[in-house]
């Protein structure tokens, strides 16, 4: 009985070994045949359209030996804190001002690794059809975040329906810095982004200054719903940003070639027919 413990052992560690080393054998040959080594990038983003457009890039990178994981948030606070504290390695979901006031506030040490695409935002009113339409004391609300109270305002003043102290950057501007304002708007500018939609399907003698992410979310088509909407030649790109120290890593500058790329760029203007347009080249 012992001889045949014996034996049974030592047949167990043979095929132990022999199995061990076909796995490697074959892990070897894998990575041989694709001469690729393979990595994985963490990549926060809010869920439309920016986690849409990482899926679209997730089969593209898969064939250069990169796995993406996206990591799908609801807001504009987490995603900048979670790269921060090294939870994801990337995040794809705002405009370059936010980036730069994010820092500012927080210390962020970041860098915009390249602009992808721009989300014309929008002027909503359940009430109003147009801006001539619009009654004089009517209230505006915006996100309460600093970065978009220049870029909608630079909205109004295009529409003639106020004018912004010239001495100021447009990018820069509050509604402190507005010199004429003939409707007497009113500003309501408490609300977080994402509770826009709601404040406009709720309060139906508002305007509501929309991003386009949560319009499009909450069912809108900016081409047709918004009684103003911004231009393609808007300064408010959406970029991939990283930590600093990562600035040369070739898995996340992958990304951002993907996510230029011709097949990509289709398919968002397939997708988004013109609610998002794909930026070339926009990374300052």
């Amino acid at each position: 009985m012992k001889k045949l413990w014996t034996a049974a052992l030592a047949l167990l560690f043979v095929l132990v070994l022999t199995a061990c080393g076909s796995s490697e054998d074959d892990t070897s040959g894998s990575e041989e045949s694709s001469g690729k080594e393979s990595s994985e990038i963490k990549v926060g983003a809010t869920s439309v359209p920016h986690a849409e457009v990482l899926e679209q890039a997730k089969p593209i990178l898969k064939e250069e030996g990169i796995t993406l994981k996206i990591e799908e948030y609801q807001d504009y606070i987490l995603p900048n804190k979670d790269l921060a504290e090294g939870r994801i390695d990337a995040n794809y979901f705002q405009t370059i001002p936010y980036l730069e006031l994010q820092e500012e506030e927080n210390g962020y040490d970041f860098v915009n690794l390249g602009g992808i695409h721009i989300e014309p935002i929008g002027v909503y009113s359940q009430k109003y059809d147009n801006i001539e339409d619009i009654e004089e004391g009517t209230t505006l609300v915006m996100s309460r975040s600093v970065s978009t109270h220049g870029r909608v305002l630079s909205l109004l003043e295009k529409e003639g329906l106020i004018k912004l102290d010239e001495s100021v950057k447009k990018v820069d501007a509050t509604v402190d810095d507005i010199v004429e304002n003939p409707k007497n708007l009113e500003f309501d500018t408490g609300v977080d982004a994402a509770n826009l939609p709601e404040v406009y399907k709720r309060e139906e003698n508002v305007l509501a200054a929309i991003n386009t992410n949560y319009a499009i979310e909450a069912g809108l088509v900016p081409k047709e719903d918004a009684i103003i909407l911004e231009g393609t030649d808007s300064p408010y790109v959406n970029v991939v940003a990283a930590q600093s120290k990562d600035k040369d890593s070739e898995a996340l500058n992958k990304l951002v070639e993907v996510l230029r790329s011709e097949e990509i760029q289709s398919f968002i203007k397939e997708e988004y027919d013109g609610a998002v347009v794909p930026v070339e080249g926009a990374s300052e």
